[in-house]
């Protein structure tokens, strides 16, 4: 017999998306504490729902709960960012090859695309750019390897709300991600998982130089052997 997921409460879901959307954009950052009775003072609700909101962000990865210190936001460095990308690395250039070869519609993503460079501030472009690669991968036609990816989209969008605010990029990876587009639209399904993996890659080994994704790591060992 399956399981029925319990729906969240719309209350909390409201103040799960508003906490999500400030760590994501920057206004709260790594290491920030979020006190309950702060955060439902400013939303207008009593303390449950963001004591179960904290909880199901803790479960994304995207904060902290310590019995000492309380409930932080994550902290981001090179061995976060390294587990986080060798993940995307491994697993989203084969979903975007599986989608293109099973000749799935990437009409979200031209869309997507379309609204991050139309974007007026960080936050809807940060959110296009998301949605630009959630959309590459999940048509790939294994709901599972589409879920597994969907698991760390938060952690990833976190490392990358910390690399942005150091040093913004946002115009290379627009040319990167229309490039990927290009392939994946032509058909050419290695090629577009080439680009992708490059792209991903690229970033962080830009924003945090010394967080070589570990699949990197394997290859040049693999190499050294061969």
């Amino acid at each position: 017999m399956t399981s029925v997921p319990t729906p969240i409460p719309s209350r909390t879901q409201y103040v799960l998306e508003e906490i999500k959307r400030r760590i994501l954009t920057g206004q709260l950052t790594p290491g920030q504490a979020l006190v309950e009775t702060e955060l439902a003072a400013q939303f207008g609700v009593s303390k449950t729902p963001v004591r179960e909101a904290l909880k199901t962000l803790a479960g994304t990865g995207l904060v902290v709960m310590s019995q000492y210190k309380g409930v932080t936001v994550r902290m981001v460095d090179a061995d976060m960012a390294r587990e986080v990308y060798d993940v995307r690395l491994l697993l989203e250039p084969e979903a975007l090859k599986r989608a293109v070869r099973r000749g799935a519609s990437l009409d979200a993503a031209q869309a997507a695309l379309t609204r991050a460079d139309e974007a007026t501030d960080t936050a809807e472009r940060s959110l296009a750019n998301r949605e630009f690669h959630r959309a590459l991968y999940l048509p790939c036609g294994n709901p599972l390897l589409g879920r597994m990816l969907d698991e760390v989209r938060d952690q990833a969008a976190l490392v990358s709300a910390v690399a942005w605010a150091a040093d913004p990029s946002w115009e290379r990876e627009a040319a990167e991600h229309r490039e990927i587009l290009r392939l994946a639209l032509a058909g050419d399904a290695d090629g577009a998982g080439r680009a992708l993996h490059a792209h991903i890659a690229s970033f962080v080994r830009r924003a945090f130089p010394e967080a070589e994704p570990l699949t990197e790591n394997r290859a040049q060992d693999q190499e050294g052997q061969a």
